[in-house]
């Protein structure tokens, strides 16, 4: 009998335990950290109407949930521990489903839906175990912030990083109709960065961009594509397939193909074409005369008129966007016809008030001109007067103090600079700007300038081609822009390599003037060296005394239409 009651006793503790336990559905699930989770829980609202139920974390206990997180009387939600937890099923249809907002690695664990179903130990459960595995960053947004002849810079906002620290970012470019695979691909190791600026573009063309940001698990999905173009650029270029052809007593014609389309860098707008007569007497070229011809085909002409007859001349053409103008053509000679029949020409000289002056162009450096007509099929040149007026006297001021530029580091080809400002001179300091060219190109030709404001003191280059490259900067104030900075010489090298290598050399305008204490030293050096230039100047006059005296000429100074210099190298430029 006694043993009967045992056997009574546990079995109904087995059915007490199963009615409280009750029928606990189990379900896993995996998630990645910065997605949405909706974990599903249902009863049958058609049936038994809306129910009140809860949520909570760990496993279901006997009433109620434990760690609560949020609970609902089964048409509105009554409490949640979150925004992040939010109810997203129909509750008319009993759909009871938490969705968890943005899920972290700390979201993994079990959790527990109860539905409260009317009567003794029925209530419905339903237990999900949630496992968050770190991810991949999010895809970033980047945007264009500055587009010049040959550098863009980008910036981004840093995305989610999936959560794992975001280790670097990649910059893909490529020209717009290529295909990706052909883009040159660039690491950004510093993961801190937002903006980056990259140099070595081709002038007018148009480009495509995109970035990745990578972590430990991944690289991110490619963000938005940028489209760009460069602005345009002086010409790389000189005309090519220059000719002159002297077709009478005074004038010349002048024939030349533009610079290859590589070189062009934007929209040929005009020509100039530049001569100068060399004078037999004085052994020396005259003054630079110049006229700009419009540019309209594949093959340019211009005639030079009012020339002296059996006179040299000197010729040479550049090519002009509106970014300014490009390298000089080969120096060409060619001398006018013999004279058939002699004219004159009278010229006024119409006297003002004011004083005037004759405007020289001995130099190619910013030329004016004065638009003209001219006569159909040639191009004739004129005099040009400017009215001098009197410029009243202004206390001098003084511009900054250039900044000196330190390099931090090359990964890659990536360079990280900073710099520090210098004094500030008579007025604050409005901005920077940074040169960059190849080191055997000439600061004439500088590759890349970049505009930085007043408060920027680094900045990170992408360098898209392996070589050695030269880089100083300039301040800028109200009064006027600084002298250079030093000069930093950094080499880029292929990737595969050796890490790329870099030298800082420091060049300033002061550097080539001696000290006070050196100039007895200097005084020694200079004297010696004027007397023997005024030596050679005695046996030169001495030796074309001899030779008229003989009844020679100076023609030995011209031989086939090239003027020679001592060594009888010939003299491209007097």
């Amino acid at each position: 009998m006694i043993h009967l009651r045992i056997r009574f006793i546990i079995l109904c503790s087995c059915l007490l335990f199963w009615l409280n336990t009750g029928d606990v559905s189990a379900n896993s699930i995996i998630a990645t950290v910065g997605t949405d989770v909706t974990l599903r829980c249902k009863y049958d609202a058609v049936y038994y109407s809306t129910l009140p139920f809860c949520w909570g974390r760990g496993n279901i206990p006997n009433s109620g949930c434990a760690n609560e997180v949020l609970k609902s009387d089964g048409t509105q939600v009554l409490s949640k521990v979150s925004e992040r937890y939010a109810l997203t099923g129909n509750l008319g249809l009993g759909e009871a489903f938490l969705t968890i907002r943005q899920v972290q690695e700390s979201d993994s664990g079990i959790y527990g839906c109860r539905i409260d179903i009317p009567g003794w130990f029925n209530d419905q459960k339903h237990e999900f175990t949630l496992t968050v595995k770190p991810g991949r960053p999010f895809p970033i947004k980047v945007e264009t912030r500055e587009v010049r002849e040959r550098t863009v810079t980008v910036r981004w906002t840093p995305p989610f990083d999936g959560g794992r620290p975001i280790r670097a970012y990649k910059v893909d470019l490529k020209y717009k109709y290529a295909s990706w695979d052909t883009a040159k691909r660039t690491d950004v190791a510093r993961a801190h960065l937002n903006q980056v600026t990259l140099v070595d573009l081709r002038p007018t063309k148009t480009y495509n961009l995109r970035m990745f940001a990578v972590n430990s698990v991944g690289m991110s999905e490619a963000s938005n594509v940028l489209i760009f173009t460069t602005k345009e650029a002086a010409p790389e270029g000189p005309p090519i397939n220059v000719k002159l052809q002297a077709l009478s007593s005074d004038s010349i014609k002048v024939t030349w193909k533009p610079p290859g389309v590589e070189l062009r860098n934007g929209v040929l707008r005009s020509y100039i074409v530049s001569y100068r007569e060399y004078d037999l007497e004085a052994q020396q070229f005259k003054n630079w005369q110049q006229f700009s011809v419009t540019a309209t085909s594949e093959e340019e002409s211009a005639v030079l008129t009012n020339l002296k007859p059996s006179t040299q001349y000197n010729v040479h053409v550049q090519a002009k966007t509106n970014a300014g103008l490009g390298p000089v053509s080969t120096a060409l000679f060619c001398t006018t016809l013999d004279e058939v029949k002699e004219t004159t020409a009278a010229t006024t000289l119409l006297s003002t008030a004011a004083s005037t002056k004759l405007m020289q162009y001995t130099s190619l450096t910013n030329p004016v001109f004065q638009s003209h007509t001219p006569p159909a099929g040639t191009v004739s040149t004129s005099t040009v007067w400017e009215q001098s007026t009197l410029h009243s006297t202004s206390l001098k001021t003084v511009p900054p103090d250039p900044p000196v530029i330190v390099l931090k580091e090359v990964t890659d080809n990536t360079i990280s600079l900073s710099w520090t400002p210098g004094f500030e001179g008579d007025s604050p300091i409005t901005g920077f700007y940074l040169e960059y060219k190849a080191a055997n190109a000439s600061w004439d030709y500088t590759e890349a300038i970049i505009d930085f404001s007043s408060n920027e003191t680094e900045v990170t280059i992408i360098e898209m081609y392996p070589s050695t490259y030269n880089i100083r900067m300039f301040a800028t104030n109200s009064v006027g822009t600084s002298k250079p900075s030093n000069v930093l010489n950094i080499t880029i090298e292929e990737k595969g390599q050796q890490n790329s290598s870099s030298t800082m050399s420091t060049i300033t305008e002061a550097s080539v003037f001696a000290e006070n204490r050196g100039g007895a030293h200097t005084t020694g050096i200079i004297v010696p060296v004027v007397l023997v230039v005024l030596i050679g100047a005695i046996m030169i006059g001495w030796q074309l005394r001899r030779i008229k005296h003989r009844g020679g000429s100076l023609n030995m100074w011209l031989t086939n239409r090239a003027v020679y210099d001592k060594g009888s190298e010939p003299l491209q430029e007097l």
